[in-house]
């Protein structure tokens, strides 16, 4: 039914459109308390083989929503509404502002999947942080916050923004993100550099450890498909050298060719990043080498074209304890993590593995 609507109304829409108008459907369905707790029976049923426990945080199961849907903090409860089982707000910038200008979100409908140069619009880390402050939850579910750089600042003032977002974002945070991997934010992808990379994410981890001295705030990275393999062998080496929590590995590529894209060509050049099915192999790619880096010692996120049960369970064959959705839950429409969390519970149960933690890189570890 949900393919048909799409056809029908969303398709017609412009994508951002479309975007605020469904978001704002879920966000009313979630203040509504006889219509969320049915949606939620219907939509987000629990597999008791599927808990997880990833960064010291408890979950219902592995899969989460990826940060770029609610980048305002403004609807997750409705997200949780409908299964996710953890929401990364974000991308959050030191300060507020607008993004590029529109039309700036475009559909590759025949590849199933999304460009987009939004330039992390969002409202701001202090307005942000008031409204994580002031919440009360309806569901209980894990909330990531994803911080990025201001635009304006510039790439020698990037750590004090990171910092400032951090100090500011951090007590509300079951774990904090360090975005440096949207190709939208100008020199942002040079914060991936390890020379570059170390000081920011040392800095971060003492603001949040200074800001909430009670409790460690698990702290990651979210790095690019377009990395060099020997960049992403560093980028693992940093991250066990100066006890990173985890690794989100990827945001959207740059990268076009070799893609088998089959959209039109006029759409296939729009600048930007290329989330959805296209980037489902090079994402597994570096998931593969990242485990085979790190091993057990921080927890991984795979995230890129993860369309249904079968990729989020070869994500966690290839090292993921986490998953992540974002483009194909456009497509896929409010079933989306139901069906990925019936899938999964039923590969594990015909699986050799007793618990999901075990099949945890278990592809990775045979070739080992």
């Amino acid at each position: 039914m949900y393919k048909l609507f799409f056809r029908l109304v969303f398709k017609r829409l412009d994508p951002e459109q479309a975007h605020h108008l469904a978001f704002r459907w879920i966000r009313l369905a979630a203040r509504v308390p006889v219509l969320r707790t049915f949606l939620a029976a219907a939509l987000a049923p629990r597999h008791k083989e599927l808990r997880t426990e990833a960064l010291g945080l408890r979950m219902h199961g592995p899969f989460g929503l990826a940060a770029g849907f609610d980048k305002n903090a403004v609807g997750i409860d409705g997200m949780a509404m409908l299964g996710f089982d953890h929401v990364e707000i974000g991308t959050v910038t030191g300060e507020p502002q607008p993004g590029n200008p529109k039309q700036r979100l475009f559909r590759l409908v025949k590849d199933r999947a999304l460009i987009n140069r939004m330039g992390f619009n969002n409202d701001g880390s202090l307005r942000v942080a008031a409204r994580l402050a002031s919440r009360t939850p309806v569901f209980k579910t894990v909330v990531g916050v994803n911080i990025g750089k201001t635009k304006v600042v510039p790439e020698e003032e990037a750590v004090a923004d990171y910092v400032k977002s951090a100090e500011r974002l951090a007590p509300y945070a079951d774990y904090l993100v360090v975005n440096v991997s949207s190709p939208n934010t100008p020199g942002l992808r040079n914060l991936q550099a390890t020379e570059a990379l170390r000081p920011l994410l040392s800095a971060v981890r003492e603001a949040a450890d200074r800001t909430v001295p009670a409790r460690r705030v698990p702290l990651l990275v979210k790095i690019a498909p377009d990395l060099a393999d020997e960049d992403v062998d560093a980028v693992a080496d940093l991250a066990v050298e100066l006890g990173l929590d985890g690794i989100i590995a990827t945001n959207t590529t740059i990268a076009r060719d070799g893609l088998g894209l089959k959209s039109d060509p006029a759409l296939v050049k729009e600048t930007g990043g290329l989330s959805g099915a296209p980037l489902k192999e090079r994402s597994l790619e570096v998931l593969r080498r990242l485990y085979a880096r790190v091993g057990d010692r921080i927890t991984l996120v795979g995230v890129g074209g993860v369309e249904n049960a079968e990729d989020a369970w070869q994500r966690i064959l290839a090292g993921a304890t986490l998953v992540q959705g974002y483009s194909a839950f456009v497509y896929e429409g409010p079933f989306y993590a139901r069906a990925i969390h019936k899938g999964l519970a039923a590969r594990l149960r015909t699986s050799p593995y007793a618990t999901l933690a075990d099949a945890v890189g278990a592809d990775v570890r045979k070739t080992a």
